[in-house]
């Protein structure tokens, strides 16, 4: 009888674990497709404003498939309350919008290597804002050994000479981990959203919205934004369309799971966004401190979701 009831359990965990990992992949794979888009779409490198268009416009088109998905699925999408729209605005204002516009701000002003490193620590946020929130999800030794193990292999994959800069810049370090903190916060609202709304809609309305507002903030600082060829066209909508699903499919994990079983799995991201942009620019991966560091994450994953004794 044992055996049975628990077999359920085990089936929702891995299914869990399988579209966390998914989403990750599918985050991770943003990093060589957004390279590439800076030169497809000719955006500068200190051209902040037009990679706020750039992103803006990525997001507004996946709400908008996520809410033409949900009318396909006969979701009343548009039956929402004024508090509920007033909650998925702000959702929407904060985890897309100025997220992204403090993370950008931070990489112009600081190391690809630091900024990846201190962008890691949104995964220290969430599993202590959920410790603080929600009674059956409190710190334990085990989420604090596999956070460390995380954490250590998103450092070494970013090794490199720079680490030994000590220096802290407020405008660039202090605003990638602002960044990553709006984004670890505005995430657990999300999970109290969901839980009167569906994750779908919710997620395709908060994209929609904070999309747009960084579409409108980036051409009225100065951005640009023009396709020059199908390829970029097909890259802005491969990104749309990983957008879409990792933000909706994480929504959905969120609002059944617990936060510091999720979270953990986005110290998969920049080790497979490290992997995959070796992958496709044609970058040496063959290096010992990318299968460390793999083991590290997956090590450190396993700590943070084992079964208590």
């Amino acid at each position: 009888m044992e055996t049975v009831s628990s077999v359920p359990v085990f089936a929702r965990r891995n299914v869990a674990y399988a579209g966390a990992t998914l989403c990750c992949l599918l985050w991770g794979s943003s990093y060589p497709a957004i390279k590439s888009g800076y030169e497809l779409f000719a955006i500068a490198t200190d051209d902040i404003p037009s990679k706020i268009v750039f992103a803006g416009y990525r997001f507004l088109f996946a709400g908008l498939l996520l809410l033409l998905f949900a009318m396909a699925q006969r979701k009343p999408i548009a039956r929402l309350s004024q508090r509920q729209y007033g909650q998925i605005a702000f959702l929407g204002l904060t985890q897309t919008s100025i997220q992204y516009i403090f993370f950008y701000i931070g990489l112009a002003f600081t190391t690809g290597v630091k900024g990846s490193i201190m962008n890691a620590t949104g995964t220290f946020f969430s599993v202590l804002l959920a410790h603080l929130i929600y009674k059956n999800d409190r710190l334990s030794y085990n989420k604090s050994i596999g956070c460390v193990l995380g954490f250590a292999g998103v450092m070494l994959v970013n090794v490199n000479p720079s680490l030994m800069d000590f220096s802290f810049s407020l405008m660039g370090d202090g605003f990638v981990v602002l960044a990553a903190f709006i984004l670890s916060a505005s995430m657990l609202y999300g999970k109290r959203i969901s839980q009167t709304v569906d994750p779908t809609v919710m997620t395709g309305w908060q994209l929609a919205f904070g999309g747009g507002v960084l579409v409108l903030g980036g051409y009225l600082t100065g951005g640009t934004l023009a396709v020059h060829s199908m390829k970029a066209a097909a890259l802005l909508g491969y990104l749309t369309l990983l957008s879409s699903i990792a933000f909706a499919l994480w929504s959905v994990l969120l609002k059944y799971n617990r936060v510091s079983m999720i979270a953990p799995f986005n110290f998969v991201v920049p080790v497979a966004g490290t992997v995959l942009s070796a992958i496709f620019l044609g970058e040496n991966i063959l290096e010992m401190k990318y299968a460390i560091a793999l083991v590290l994450v997956c090590s450190g994953i396993w700590w943070v979701n084992k079964p208590k004794a």
